[in-house]
């Protein structure tokens, strides 16, 4: 017990969307670097993932969304073999390539072989650093750079294959989680809480008014002080009460300061406290069971420096 876990799969490294993309495979490098060049990588206990089954996938997401993007992945490799499109557009933001079904797999399946390990005890927690992100993925879209809701995903497998009455989902990405919202509003087992920057991307910000979520919009130029307020009163609270018996977190660091993406003020010690206070509800009610997964954070030394205090926390380091 105790251990932290930190999965990964080199397919991650090769979806891309295009020169010049801020959701690119240099985001993992730069989390890789600044592990090793601070020892925290020391503390992990490295896993490759394995893909995930589109029978799990399904559990959040519509069978024709699957198969379109499985018929989108197959159709770019046979052009590519015959020397012809190397991306394919479904949004203006959001292209996959010949490698972004294999990367969609690994991505979601790490945040379900890290469910498997933190239930079983292998580990007390476990960060997934994955790409592509997932949390704008909806039940039957596509959007926002992500194609599968990996912690979506995990969510609805904790509860249906390992038979958990209760998790939730933390999301701290600067963008709104609208995938993840819409395919667990509703859903009284599992609790989301969010803060958000809004007015902002996705347009209309939280758009459910489900009693399982507690989705904070928040002014662009807010501050860490201003968010561990809204943490301290409205999350904790609703997690307390809520009891989760496994915490999953969508760690988007895209609200630090130096982040261009977004608007806002965090900076590592924000992350570090959040993560510390995310922490104590998992001790007190999920035997520290949490499963975090990568989402947004494009300024990469500001990301590399996130993620290390977000690792820093979870493996007591």
């Amino acid at each position: 017990m105790g251990a932290t876990g930190y999965f990964t799969h080199p397919a991650c490294w090769k979806h891309e969307m295009g020169p010049g993309h801020p959701e690119c495979p240099d985001r993992l490098g730069a989390i890789e670097d600044r592990l090793l060049i601070s020892g925290v990588d020391l503390a992990l206990q490295r896993r490759e993932a394995s893909p995930a089954s589109l029978a799990d996938i399904e559990l959040a997401h519509g069978r024709m969304h699957v198969a379109a993007l499985r018929g989108l992945g197959d159709a770019l490799r046979e052009d590519m073999a015959a020397g012809g499109p190397t991306h394919t557009s479904l949004d203006p933001d959001t292209m996959i390539n010949a490698h972004t079904w294999d990367a969609a797999l690994v991505a979601a399946g790490a945040a379900l072989d890290a469910t498997d390990a933190v239930l079983a005890g292998e580990l007390e927690n476990a960060f997934c650093a994955v790409r592509p992100p997932g949390h704008h993925a909806c039940r039957d879209k596509a959007m926002g750079f992500c194609f599968f809701n990996n912690v979506a995903i995990a969510a609805k497998y904790a509860l249906e294959r390992h038979g958990l009455k209760r998790v939730a989902i933390v999301d701290f990405d600067v963008h709104h989680g609208n995938g993840t919202e819409d395919i667990v509003a509703g859903d009284d087992r599992i609790l989301m809480a969010s803060f958000f920057q809004h007015p902002f991307y996705p347009e209309g910000g939280s758009t459910s008014n489900a009693s399982n979520l507690v989705n904070l919009p928040v002014p662009a130029y807010t501050r860490g002080m201003d968010i561990r307020e809204l943490v301290d009163m409205m999350w904790l609270p609703r997690l307390e009460a809520h009891k989760p018996e496994l915490i999953f977190i969508s760690a988007g660091f895209d609200a630090h300061r130096e982040d261009d993406m977004g608007q806002m003020g965090l900076v590592e010690q924000d992350y570090a406290w959040i993560t510390q206070r995310i922490k104590e509800v998992a001790l007190r009610h999920a035997k520290g069971r949490i499963v975090s997964c990568l989402e947004g954070g494009y300024n990469l030394s500001a990301l590399g420096r996130s993620v290390e205090a977000h690792l820093r926390v979870l493996a007591d380091v």
